[in-house]
């Protein structure tokens, strides 16, 4: 009808505005943190913080060669960025991000327009415009009402805690991977017309096919999200034909071709996500032709399905990656190790639980009761619509779908599995967008306030005049207050900004950038650090960012090992094997006061050495060296013997790896 097309209309058009607005936002905010549109190349260079800096770089390689051909050989064959080293580099980093944005760049009149910092940096705050807006359409087409979206971008920007750099890596992949979750949401929502559920098909199958391209831990995150879909398909919460689709199409496909695409990426063969989808298709072929979905096909099926699972991950060969799947058993308390990789990848922000102070900004908010409200709400009413079909009745169709309760919607079902999951598992960068998401769908639901005044049989008030009240009245009055109170806030903020500027380091890379020969220096420095130094430098590295790259966290520990208490000819034969010349101690890691005890470099190392054993609350050690961070600068015998210092200042010293040692009393 004309009502039902102008009320899409506008929906579209105000999701389009929060992607826009969103997008100028981070523009903005950046360009007033580091001064981006007035600074000299280097200070813009050193924005790129941490992973990120690497990643720019090999985008900049793919822009100065003479042709995007050539430039991809040279990555393909990259023996200058690793030292000893040959790598494909667009198979170990996963460059394909950067192989599409240079190749637009190239072929397009974006060359003539603006220089390609500014169209690299473009592209990652429109691909954060994307995210924004498919959080709105998700919520809006959960809800039926683009209020929830609004709302659920509001609750994201004003929760979303801004890094001082570049988004992270995972952000290049995360849009995708929500525009899949607003197809699914749509796919699997009932009473959706056939044009509408090819237009969510297709959007999945590009999307799903892109988010394992562009990262190379997406097949993880697909694991979990097929598991919540199986779940489903146990508890017969949607159609099975739907489900099928999935595993033929969607994920099975998408991992052909994306194993082919990058370089038969023995990961993917490995990848838990890979067994299960087996271990789905036979169980449910044995379903197909000896049962009848009853009671015992429902056990059965489910039975055969982790049978298999179980048995092709032993089949399958084993991946530099399985370390992350194996680390959820120390991060749950399920196995304890002193392994220096495993806990060092705990520490990591994505894996730490909540902090408190983002529950605190959650709550202060709104968001976080509403969100406990809605999931409690939508939990019960899943719960009793599996009871219900495990009861032999059948699935909620469009004239019983309100007697169901709002669990029995199959897109409200899949929501509730994916909250629990990703939240269970504490991924932040997946749970909180999704908190917001799932709050603002829920008190804009009819449905839903409709589930709880059921329950409570109210006979005041009819129940369905009542959910369309609150439904209405609940996000307006909380749109107000959000206005009142973060929109000045937000606005000042951008105002107010302190620019970010780190002279220490813009001094480090002008050092190595002078007295360095870029075709020969080989430094080591803190992972983080590398990625810089190779972006201003040129200068070869000892170790890369990769936090799934088994070899990758090895060389870094190595290099990690300059903080620990080893002694001096430990750390020079152990730098000396990675053909490092120069070596750059970091004040803030050598002297970190500020992280919890536990995750802090020095601390891990010690205990991964031997060096310091807990006890009973007692802490004892078993070393007779200091601290070779703080020994070395005492520029005494025997760190001069193998180290020379060719330049400090407030936050680095480097250390020139001595070629021939000199023994000095």
């Amino acid at each position: 009808s004309d009502k039902r097309l102008l009320k899409v209309f506008f929906g579209c058009l105000a999701a389009f505005a929060c992607g826009m607005l969103y997008g100028i936002y981070l523009s903005t905010y950046h360009d007033r943190m580091f001064s981006f549109s007035t600074t000299q190349e280097l200070e813009r260079e050193i924005s790129f913080q941490g992973g990120s800096g690497l990643y720019y770089y090999y985008y900049k390689r793919l822009i100065t060669a003479p042709s995007l051909e050539r430039g991809l050989h040279e990555l393909m064959e990259d023996n200058s960025t690793i030292s000893g080293q040959t790598i494909n580099a667009v198979q170990r980093l996963s460059l394909y991000p950067e192989l599409i944005t240079s190749f637009i760049y190239r072929v397009t009149n974006w060359q003539e327009l603006t220089d390609p910092i500014y169209f690299y940096v473009g592209v990652v705050f429109g691909l954060q415009a994307i995210y924004v807006t498919s959080l709105f359409v998700c919520s809006w087409v959960m809800s039926g009402t683009w209020v929830a979206g609004m709302l659920a971008v509001s609750w994201y920007v004003i929760n979303s805690k801004l890094d001082h750099g570049i988004a992270l890596r995972e952000n290049w992949a995360l849009p995708y991977f929500s525009c899949q979750v607003a197809a699914l949401t749509g796919f699997l929502s009932n009473n959706i017309s056939s044009a509408t559920e090819m237009l969510c098909y297709l959007t999945m199958s590009a999307t799903t096919f892109t988010f394992l391209l562009v990262w190379d831990n997406s097949h993880y995150v697909l694991f979990l999200q097929s598991l919540c879909l199986f779940l489903m398909d146990c508890f017969d919460l949607v159609p099975p034909q739907k489900v099928s689709h999935f595993v033929n199409f969607f994920y099975l496909g998408s991992l052909l071709l994306v194993y082919v695409l990058q370089f038969q990426n023995t990961a993917l063969l490995s990848s838990p996500l890979l067994s299960l989808l087996i271990g789905s298709v036979l169980a449910r072929y044995f379903q197909v032709e000896f049962l009848s979905f009853t009671k015992t096909g429902f056990k059965m099926f489910c039975y055969e399905t982790l049978t298999s699972f179980l048995h092709f991950q032993k089949l399958l060969p084993p991946s530099d990656g399985d370390f992350i799947f194996k680390f959820f058993e120390v991060k749950f308390g399920l196995n304890i190790t002193t392994d220096f990789v495993p806990n060092f990848l705990l520490c990591q922000d994505s894996f730490l639980f909540p902090s408190v102070d983002l529950l605190v900004r959650l709550t202060q908010a709104s968001v976080l009761p509403f969100y406990v409200l809605v999931l409690v709400v939508c939990f019960l009413s899943t719960l009793h619509a599996v009871y219900t079909r495990l009861s032999g009745q059948p699935m909620a169709d469009k004239r019983s779908a309100g007697d169901a309760g709002v669990g029995g919607c199959p897109a409200v079902a899949y929501h509730v599995f994916h909250t629990l999951c990703f939240g269970g598992l504490t991924m932040k960068f997946f749970w909180t967008p999704h908190v917001c998401m799932f709050a603002a769908f829920g008190i804009c639901s009819p449905e839903l306030w409709m589930t709880v005044f059921k329950r409570l049989k109210l006979k005041s008030i009819h129940p369905v005049v009542l959910s369309l009240i609150l439904s209405t009245a609940v996000p307006t009055i909380i749109g107000f207050s959000l206005w009142r109170e973060y929109c000045p806030r937000v606005i000042s903020e951008l105002s107010e900004l302190q620019e970010f500027y780190n002279p220490d380091l813009v001094e480090l890379l002008s050092w190595i950038r002078m007295q360095t020969p870029a075709a020969a220096a080989v430094f080591a420095a803190s992972p983080q650090l590398m990625g810089t130094v190779r972006l201003c430098s040129g200068a070869a590295v000892t170790s890369l960012p990769l936090y799934t790259d088994v070899e990758q966290l090895r060389r870094a520990e190595d290099t990690y090992q300059v903080y620990s208490m080893r002694s001096a000819e430990e750390v020079y034969k152990l730098l000396s094997s990675q053909k490092t010349n120069y070596v750059i101690i970091e004040e803030s890691i050598c002297n970190e006061l500020a992280l919890s005890k536990g995750c802090r470099i020095k601390d891990l190392l010690d205990i991964s050495n031997g060096h310091v054993v807990f006890d009973k609350g007692e802490i004892f050690s078993f070393t007779k060296n200091g601290r070779f961070c703080h020994e070395i600068k005492l520029n005494y015998s025997p760190y001069t013997n193998y180290f020379t210092r060719v330049f400090w200042n407030r936050l680095y010293h480097v250390y020139k790896v001595n070629s021939v040692i000199s023994f000095q009393y």
